[in-house]
């Protein structure tokens, strides 16, 4: 995980996890609808997975 993927998810969420997939996109799009910080945790924890 980069330093830059973590400022990414931090300030646009959806952004950061574009290349985990559509279902990880579209799963942290609807949680940073509901709420900016429910989005920003589950993209770094997204972007923590190792594949």
């Amino acid at each position: 995980m980069s330093i830059l993927r973590v400022i990414l998810a931090i300030f646009f969420p959806p952004l950061a996890v574009i290349d985990r997939g559509c279902g990880s996109v579209i799963i942290v799009f609807l949680l940073t609808l509901c709420g900016w910080v429910p989005g920003v945790i589950a993209a770094l924890i997204i972007l923590n997975k190792n594949e």
